[in-house]
């Protein structure tokens, strides 16, 4: 959803792939396409991979393979920084050490895009602040690689400590673990919006069938003094 409204904002998907083709990881696809949610366009991305050829990843693996890239240096920091957050949580939630936490093939993949790309994205569409509303959180189950997991999973909880929450009675996952990772991470404060002059608004679409809106709102303007 960040990815999808990174590129509704202006992000050139061609600039984009170059910027990703400087990792060490292939047999991927990425796609952007424009969707419609509840009425409302918004951006979709999506990315196709091959699992058969996707090896495992660990955080260590995948900090070097961050580090030897030819990524801006900030890019690779923030980006480390972002992996760290989410080894520690799912590390302490699945009783390893943080070198040692692993990603599933695919997801490995996908967090890996995810993450390095939001960055990038950021980056190039020169946001020099982030500011973020509190994060709803949904209920129930979800699940996942480890099996059947409440909601929010316990990484997501972990890694919003000291995070603006609430509670809503959405039975689906709102916040995910790379979805909390990355906005904690780029995030200078969690409030209501600033006064600003808004010059662009971006949607980003999610994958989860709902009657609500599944989408990301990224709203860019000016500060004012």
């Amino acid at each position: 959803m960040i990815l999808g409204a990174l590129f509704d904002l202006g992000l050139d998907l061609t600039y984009f792939k170059n910027e990703i083709e400087k990792l060490d990881i292939s047999d991927y696809d990425i796609k952007v396409k424009r969707v419609e949610k509840n009425n409302i366009a918004a951006k979709d991305v999506t990315i196709s991979i091959d699992e058969s050829k996707q090896p495992h990843r660990s955080y260590a693996h995948i900090k070097n393979l961050i580090n030897q890239s030819n990524l801006d240096e900030e890019v690779k920091k923030i980006s480390q920084n972002i992996f760290l957050k989410l080894a520690k949580a799912e590390g302490k939630i699945h009783n390893k050490s943080v070198e040692n936490v692993h990603f599933h093939e695919v997801g490995a993949v996908d967090s890996i895009i995810d993450i390095v790309g939001s960055v990038i994205g950021i980056k190039k569409l020169e946001m020099r602040q982030v500011f973020c509303s509190p994060l709803p959180l949904g209920k129930g189950f979800v699940n996942c690689a480890h099996g059947l997991l409440p909601v929010p999973v316990p990484a997501t909880v972990e890694i919003l400590k000291n995070v603006p929450v609430y509670q809503t009675d959405r039975t689906q996952e709102m916040v995910t673990p790379t979805g909390a990772a990355i906005i904690t991470t780029i995030t200078d404060g969690f409030q209501d919006m600033p006064p600003m002059n808004i010059k662009k608004i971006g949607y980003g679409s999610g994958k989860t069938k709902s009657t609500f809106p599944t989408l990301l709102r990224v709203i860019v303007g000016d500060l004012e003094e």
